[in-house]
């Protein structure tokens, strides 16, 4: 709901818990109001009556005030936009108009021929803000360096506490919290993708107060797939300043001619008055509502044969892959890289998107065909925006990839990255992979990004650095495009596991890859993380064999690698071939239980119990009056008992009967001293389903 004061000056956004109001000055500066619990229209115009910022010597009135602070004039905090012509740099805009459509409100301003809307939405039943800018030049042309989404203002408080994710390839999303200081603390990204360093989120709690269920949380998350950066500056009147957009630095974005629009990507904020898993459990709401496709259609337990075959693969081991598959209770079959090209190594066939005949004689439609009469659906691996030297593509176009004039292309993974801001290279891409979906049965697509930007340059191409930003462009309009054309085709998002995880391509594929880490243990800790800010309904894990070969040679149960895997979309990646057939039974038990816990986990609210810092950790899960505990013990010492978890989110008044031993249960006791969950040893699992009576 959007609301206007009387002068038309003062705007309030609200939503069911929380608002967020803006006022334009007398000197046409946009002043930050207020963003927290709901207010009503008649506080935020006593907000705006009141005292405007104070002055002091040797700092600028307007720094920590602004809602979108540009560069130029009295200003020392880091600007949101920059822009340069032949003659000058920066921007002295003013106010033009507003426009409320809906839950839209639009803020046009202007400088010499460059329109500046800025954008503020909150959608229905969300406490989610997103923010975005248009660029619009009628003037001459003008070089963009930077064009953040949106600058956040924090209430004052008397300290701050950061918290943020972070890692690398196959440890990604780790959660780390930390007392904010004076100055900036900068993360992003400069390879070209979202990356494993990082997600684009952060969130701050007054005075590091805050606990899962309890506290005030204010959160950002950046909603794009390219280089980024968001800035959390405590500026010297202790005010905080969160900024971000794409781009990592400010050498520049693109180059707007006359005629010509830039629209940033979204910057969404959360306040949530109810801990940081309160601030979870809405962001989760605002994506399966407003990001992700068919969010309300439970994701099927997949199958991929990558983990049991890497390259050698062949139609009729598929073929016994799936039926070991089908055994198990799998719903979708995936076939990863090899089947396609001379792709007998990662050294070559990239580019080459047809099938391989020495290994599928009649393509893939007679394997899709046999998959699909085991009951299962049928899915593919691909990888677009890369190319092998040793392809036919790279043979015939070296000069679609990018590159540096002068320079060695530098091959990481023994490929190179296609240079997708190209028309010709968009196009071929799309005619490659829509005859790939059109020349089978084909209902999944696992689309993965294997290697970053180094050599960013495109020869010809009067402003190069474009390609930046022109890539995700063309990667978004890409699958805009696959989707529409085929339909019943739903996307993974993957770049070397968790690479590429924002709300960007969350808005475009159906499920993410979570990390090239499969053990179970640490998976915890990874999935811990990426629920921060990610529901469970599009994070994908699967279960491997053990000794888990790729990292540790960490040695667990089924019953440990299943119920890890069960904390979200759950796939199985092990050599079925090499199970035996009780492992093969129990796989399927398992199988059979995620279905029937499938809805609450993927589409209910969830409760972190407790976090996998080395003992016990659960979380929970609910949906109708179904509940859905899923716990791990990492090991018990000294013979001392484990503790019972106490649950989240339940009716303490209602009674709940456990669907495993039929025991019923009072609210009240299992909210206040807990369930006890029978773990004990070292990587024990449980599953724990109730429903209120």
């Amino acid at each position: 709901m959007v609301e206007i004061g009387a002068d038309g000056r003062t705007w309030l956004l609200s939503g069911p818990t929380s608002s967020y109001g803006l006022r334009l000055g007398d000197e046409d500066e946009l002043l930050h109001l207020h963003w927290g619990p709901r207010i009503a229209l008649a506080d935020a115009e006593a907000l705006a009556a009141g005292p405007g910022p104070e002055y002091w010597a040797f700092e600028a009135t307007l720094d920590g005030h602004e809602e979108y602070p540009v560069e130029g004039g009295p200003r020392f905090v880091r600007p949101a936009l920059s822009v340069r012509t032949p003659d000058r740099r920066g921007t002295e805009w003013r106010f033009e108009a507003y426009e409320s459509e809906g839950d839209e409100l639009r803020l046009r301003f202007s400088d010499s021929g460059l329109g500046i809307t800025l954008h503020y939405r909150m959608r229905e039943g969300t406490d989610v803000v997103e923010r975005w800018v248009t660029l619009s030049n009628e003037g001459p042309a003008l070089e963009v360096l930077r064009a953040d989404s949106a600058t956040w203002t924090l209430p004052l408080r008397d300290g701050w506490r950061l918290s943020q994710l972070h890692g690398r390839w196959a440890a990604e999303s780790r959660l780390v919290r930390s007392e904010l200081t004076y100055g900036e603390k900068i993360i992003g990204s400069r390879r070209g993708h979202t990356g494993h360093q990082h997600l684009p989120w952060v969130a701050l709690d007054a005075d590091g107060t805050a606990t899962e269920e309890l506290g005030e949380v204010y959160g950002c998350a950046l909603a794009w797939s390219g280089t980024w950066r968001i800035a959390v500056a405590q500026l010297p009147d202790a005010r905080v300043q969160i900024t971000g957009g794409a781009g990592y630095d400010d050498s520049g974005l693109l180059r707007l001619e006359p005629g010509e629009t830039f629209v940033t990507p979204v910057f969404a904020g959360l306040w949530s008055d109810g801990g940081f898993g309160g601030a979870s459990r809405a962001w989760h709401a605002y994506q399966r509502a407003y990001v992700i496709p068919d969010a309300e259609q439970d994701r099927p337990v997949l199958y991929n044969s990558w983990e049991a075959t890497e390259f050698d693969i062949s139609e009729e081991q598929q073929r016994a892959l799936a039926r070991r598959a089908a055994e198990a209770g799998v719903e979708l079959f995936v076939v990863d890289d090899g089947w396609f090209g001379a792709r007998t190594s990662d050294r070559a066939g990239l580019g080459d998107w047809t099938v391989n005949r020495d290994r599928f004689p009649g393509g893939l439609k007679p394997l899709s065909d046999y998959v699909h009469g085991l009951g299962m659906q049928f899915g593919i691996w691909v990888e677009p925006e890369m190319v092998n030297p040793d392809s036919e593509l790279y043979r015939a176009h070296p000069d679609w990839v990018q590159f540096q004039p002068g320079r060695k292309r530098t091959e990481l993974r023994n490929q190179l990255v296609l240079n997708l801001a190209r028309e010709d290279v968009q196009e071929y891409l799309w005619e490659q992979l829509d005859a790939l979906l059109s020349s089978a049965p084909i209902d999944y697509v696992k689309w993965d990004f294997n290697r970053c930007f180094t050599d960013a340059g495109w020869p010809g191409e009067a402003y190069p650095q474009r390609l930046w930003v022109d890539h995700v462009h063309a990667l978004y309009k890409l699958l805009d495009r696959l989707r529409a054309a085929h339909p019943t085709v739903a996307f993974e998002s993957c770049s070397g596991g968790g690479g590429r995880i924002d709300l960007g391509i969350m808005a475009r594929t159906d499920q993410v890859w979570t990390s090239d880490n499969t053990d179970p243990l640490d998976r915890l800790a990874i999935q811990y993380g990426f629920s921060q800010v990610h529901p469970a309904r599009a994070m994908a894990a699967w279960v491997t064999d053990s000794p888990n070969t790729q990292l540790n040679g960490r040695v667990s149960s089924l019953r440990f690698r299943f119920v890890s895997a069960m904390a979200g979309v759950l796939g199985v990646g092990g050599d079925l071939t090499r199970w035996t057939e009780g492992e093969l039974a129990e796989a399927r038990t398992w199988v059979e239980l995620y279905k029937k816990i499938r809805p609450v986990v993927q589409g209910g609210e969830l409760h972190r119990l407790r976090a996998p810092e080395g003992g016990l950790s659960a979380v929970q899960y609910v949906r109708d009056g179904e509940v859905v505990v899923l716990a791990w013990l990492q090991a018990q010492h000294y013979g001392e008992p484990v503790p019972p978890v106490r649950l989240r989110g339940l009716d303490p008044s209602a009674s709940y009967e456990c669907l495993e031993t039929g025991e019923v249960h009072r609210g009240a006791v299992l909210l206040h001293h807990g369930l006890r969950t029978g773990l004990r040893g070292d990587l024990d699992a449980a599953v724990i389903r109730l429903r209120r009576m």
